[in-house]
């Protein structure tokens, strides 16, 4: 056991638990226990427990992500302000002043990764979990699965190995595919990385296009983030080849969680000043549920405005009548 293996020891126990769980109900309910689709079934639910699990934690680094984008105006200002000084005193000074940003508007640049940084450690235990069941790890790596660290028996474990989906073994990688020629497998795990490639576009392209308010679109970062856009979802490449149809069922199937997600929160808490912000005001508007605290920015500057007018007396009003 190497020194990951050795580590996601306690994940790669739950892992094998939640599979066997959902593995004995969809085989209670009449399923075949051996066949392909009680095992995606299986991963699903597993992408389930996973992704509902961190909704919170996804919430927040939503909302992390959204605040990173709007400091950036005042980001660039810091940089701006100390822009060719590279004494010691002035990144200190920089660093303290970003810092103090950070915590003005209650984020940081590591909160917007918390749920991938989660999600990794448990992608790469169900990793280990599929490998080991397929036989690729351990004595020779010959090909003969062996039982997991829990409760993934031998018996599951044959079970896994027998499984295939219109005809593909879901233990079959892109490369074993491609080599031992079936076509399925090949064909299968290439329309799944366009779809991972789509989907993790169009879910970027939510934020980028709908979330982010007209001045954040103005700055350097957003600029920088835009170019990211075309650049990140094409890492499913190497995904889509190296990884067993079976893991990229599950990265997949997280991946449409993660769009339908995004658009729930963009809908329901869209960044101010943002499209999706101006089209909730007018669902609100249209409804008669427009809160004064929920108006439109120059809605929201005439009631400051009746707010901020000074009482007037009676016999000043009477004056201004004549």
């Amino acid at each position: 056991m190497d020194f990951f293996e050795t580590i996601l020891w306690p994940l790669r126990w739950l892992v094998e638990l939640v599979l066997a769980v959902w593995h004995q109900v969809f085989t209670w309910v009449g399923l075949d226990p051996n066949s392909g689709v009680t095992w995606v079934l299986s991963i699903l639910g597993l992408v389930v427990v996973v992704r509902a699990a961190l909704v919170p934690v996804t919430v927040r680094q939503i909302k992390s992500q959204r605040r990173m984008m709007d400091l950036a105006p005042e980001m660039k200002k810091i940089q701006d302000k100390y822009k060719g000084k590279k004494d010691q005193f002035s990144r200190e000074a920089m660093s303290r002043e970003t810092m103090g940003l950070y915590k003005k508007h209650g984020t940081n640049p590591f909160a917007s990764c918390l749920p991938i940084l989660i999600q990794m450690p448990i992608f790469f235990s169900l990793f280990y979990v599929l490998r080991q069941a397929s036989g690729a790890m351990g004595s020779g790596g010959n090909g003969s699965g062996q039982a997991g660290i829990g409760m993934m028996t031998q018996e599951l474990t044959d079970s896994f190995n027998q499984a295939e989906i219109f005809g593909a073994p879901i233990k079959m990688t892109f490369t074993q595919g491609w080599e031992q020629g079936n076509w399925i497998v090949v064909v299968m795990l290439g329309l799944i990385m366009l779809l991972m490639i789509a989907s993790q576009f169009f879910t970027q392209l939510q934020i980028m296009s709908k979330n982010v308010s007209d001045e954040t679109k103005n700055s350097p970062m957003y600029r920088q983030q835009k170019i990211m856009l075309y650049i990140i979802p094409f890492a499913f490449l190497f995904s889509g080849v190296t990884f067993p149809l079976a893991l990229n069922i599950y990265w997949f199937s997280s991946n449409l969680w993660t769009m339908g997600q995004q658009f729930i929160v963009i809908r329901s808490m869209p960044t101010p000043g943002s499209d999706a912000w101006r089209a909730r005001q007018a669902r609100l508007k249209a409804k008669g549920k427009l809160k004064e605290d929920e108006a439109t920015p120059e809605e929201q500057a005439k009631l400051d405005q009746g707010q901020r007018q000074q009482p007037v007396s009676s016999k000043r009003a009477k004056k201004k009548k004549k």
